[in-house]
């Protein structure tokens, strides 16, 4: 049953906010990128492997940046996904006041390409991405992206 429009009048299967927090080493770069993957499939999110490859670079590019940029004030990472009907969003939060921007940087280096990715990805997908401040001091990076079945 719906109601005005196509806004479903009870929550999809696979809808949903769920949250982790990591403590902000290097170790949960890859954890995190596998706790998200595993609550994709988990929850049979309706999505092609090309956006789930997407979201998990996202998660590894925006944990990665909490681990380097952000331990000295934050001892922990907090990761949101939120799945609705139309799309998938991808919250990391930490203590760190300063907000991240992407870099110009020569391409020849092996780092600091991490935001020129989500943006890129972000950009490619039909999405979304900001930096906000939170209520405690520190910041959130979001990704919104479309849910396309596939």
């Amino acid at each position: 049953m719906e109601s005005r429009g196509s806004v479903p009048a009870h929550p999809l299967a696979y809808e949903g906010v769920w949250r982790f927090t990591a403590p902000t080493v290097e170790v949960s770069v890859p954890q995190s990128r596998q706790a998200v993957r595993d609550l994709l499939r988990r929850q049979c999110v309706p999505m092609g492997d090309d956006l789930l490859q997407g979201i998990l670079l996202i998660v590894s590019e925006l944990v990665t940046n909490a681990v380097k940029h952000a331990a000295v004030l934050s001892p922990e990472v907090v990761v949101e996904v939120t799945v609705v009907a139309r799309g998938v969003r991808v919250c990391v939060e930490d203590d760190h006041p300063y907000r991240p921007q992407a870099l110009e940087t020569d391409w020849r280096q092996t780092g600091g390409r991490g935001l020129h990715l989500v943006r890129e990805i972000t950009r490619e997908a039909g999405g979304s991405y900001a930096v906000e401040h939170t209520a405690r001091g520190g910041k959130v990076v979001w990704v919104e992206l479309p849910l396309t079945r596939c």
